[in-house]
């Protein structure tokens, strides 16, 4: 049995590129590219970024996601088709087969490959274990509690993923990429938590793991403050780092007063409001937070 119901952040119409581009949810893109971006432009006052660069970068991300995403959509298509949530995403409606899904990833995939191998020689090095690693995600949930943390590093390489890009070599001070790493993976793993808290009830019938079926609604929401609280500490250990201005403080600040807006929206019991704290603050927040260092950058 399908359902009709499509999920949020989704287009209407019934093109091969439109079920692409809700296959892996395009739009979404825009959570962790500009912390890409944020690493490729404390890069640039060391080394110069040249337009390809910047074009190599925002292309490798992008083809780097779809193969993580669309290859979650492939492992999870039996589960989807059981969870009414998400019966109607593109595998289990059948919008696309099985055969498309791989070849839109094997295709992800060479992309991604070509574009770091453009870059430099480190990237390239890099570039498989990382693939193998945002790909392997999608099983996490079938056996730790802490899938959210994975997910949030699968996106959390992508801050020094644009560094080294532009340097090909590691920072200097050594922790710098390791915080902008960190910074994104609780901020990731935060909001993933607020994700799963609308999938409680099939997860354990299911036997899936997350802290939602681990410690409750309640108290996965207090995890959630404490892992944003972290990112927050972070992304300020990395404006230090690499020695970013008020610019760039600000624009912590306000992503701040998001995320708290994040979690007034969303209680325990009342997952009415959801949608908006998902999509619409964790959006902003990694736009503002880069943008905050860019206008540090230019002035």
């Amino acid at each position: 049995m399908s359902s009709d119901v499509r999920e949020g952040q989704t287009f209407g119409g019934e093109s091969v590129l439109i079920r692409f581009v809700n296959f892996v949810k395009l739009p979404h893109t825009v959570f962790a590219l500009p912390f890409a971006l944020l690493g490729l432009l404390v890069a640039s006052r060391e080394t110069a970024l040249t337009w390809r660069t910047l074009g190599l970068v925002v292309l490798a991300f992008t083809a780097a996601r779809f193969v993580a995403l669309g290859f979650n959509r492939i492992a999870d298509r039996e589960l989807d088709a059981r969870n009414p949530r998400t019966r109607a995403r593109e595998l289990p409606s059948g919008r696309l087969t099985l055969r498309q899904a791989w070849s839109a990833v094997a295709l992800a995939a060479a992309l991604f490959l070509w574009t770091v191998w453009a870059l430099n020689p480190l990237c390239f090095a890099l570039a498989p274990p990382a693939l193998v690693f945002i790909a392997a995600y999608s099983y996490a949930k079938r056996f730790t509690h802490w899938s959210h943390l994975w997910l949030g590093l699968a996106d959390g390489i992508a801050t020094p993923a644009g560094y080294l890009a532009v340097t090909g070599r590691w920072s200097e001070p050594w922790w710098l990429l390791p915080a902008g790493a960190l910074a994104v993976t609780f901020w990731v793993g935060g909001f993933d938590v607020f994700y799963a808290l609308q999938d409680e009830a099939f997860d354990r019938a299911e036997g899936l793991e997350s802290l939602v079926v681990r410690f409750g609604q309640a108290r996965a929401i207090v995890v959630a403050k404490l892992l944003h609280g972290l990112a927050l500490a972070a992304l300020l250990l990395f404006g230090i780092g690499a020695h970013l201005g008020v610019a760039y403080y600000g624009g912590v600040a306000i992503g701040a007063a998001l995320i708290a807006w994040e979690h007034h929206l969303v209680r325990p019991g009342d997952l009415s409001r959801l949608n908006a704290a998902f999509f619409t603050a964790n959006g902003i927040v990694s736009i503002v937070v880069f943008l905050g260092a860019l206008i540090d950058r230019l002035i």
